[in-house]
């Protein structure tokens, strides 16, 4: 149980966005210098880490949420809402700068994909937002590796591998049913490939 709780902390849907993007600053070449690179970094990580757990703390204030976990589609639809605009925010922000467009795709990617997961609540659906996450990850880098011809098959195994492992601990955890776990990958996949076609 704790190694399940554990993998899920680690690998929480806050978390990995910044991971992606050091990811790709030490796997893709930027015109970038490292102070220039950690400033993007920082900025990344107050985005989506700090960002999303103020608006967390002042729904939980407000009485909006009932916890953290935010387990049921009724309380995720608010913290969803904010999410899809602030990465939506971020993506159009690092979009045009010509040298990190690439991470605009990334965050407009997330953005989409928190749409449909949203979408899908009018369904009674609770995707997964950490295979969704994990998905867009493995999408990004599949892209990234079609765009520049560059070998990311490390990275991806990892990412599989990964994504398998906390799959399996929300399921343990009985946090998602199986069809949830599977779509939010899913989608997360496709995400990255879907807005290069709708930019």
């Amino acid at each position: 149980m704790r190694f399940h709780k554990l993998i899920s902390v680690l690998l929480h849907p806050i978390v990995v966005p910044t991971i992606g993007v050091i990811l790709y600053f030490l796997t893709v070449p930027t015109l970038f210098v490292k102070s220039q690179k950690l400033a993007i970094l920082g900025l990344i990580f107050v985005a989506t880490y700090f960002v999303p757990l103020v608006i967390l703390i002042i729904l939980k204030a407000l009485n909006k949420i009932e916890s953290y976990q935010v387990s049921t589609i009724k309380e995720r639809k608010l913290p969803l809402a904010f999410m899809i605009v602030l990465f939506y925010l971020l993506g159009n922000s690092l979009y045009n700068i010509a040298q990190i467009r690439d991470i605009g795709i990334l965050f407009y990617a997330t953005s989409l994909g928190l749409m449909l997961i949203y979408i899908l609540f009018l369904f009674k659906l609770k995707t997964s937002l950490h295979l969704i996450s994990m998905g867009i990850a493995l999408g990004f880098f599949l892209l990234m590796s079609t765009l520049y011809s560059t070998n990311f098959t490390a990275i991806i195994i990892v990412i599989i591998i990964l994504s398998g492992l906390l799959g399996s601990s929300r399921l343990h955890l009985k946090a998602h049913t199986s069809t949830e776990v599977y779509l939010g990958f899913t989608l997360g996949v496709i995400a990255p490939f879907l807005i290069t076609i709708i930019l």
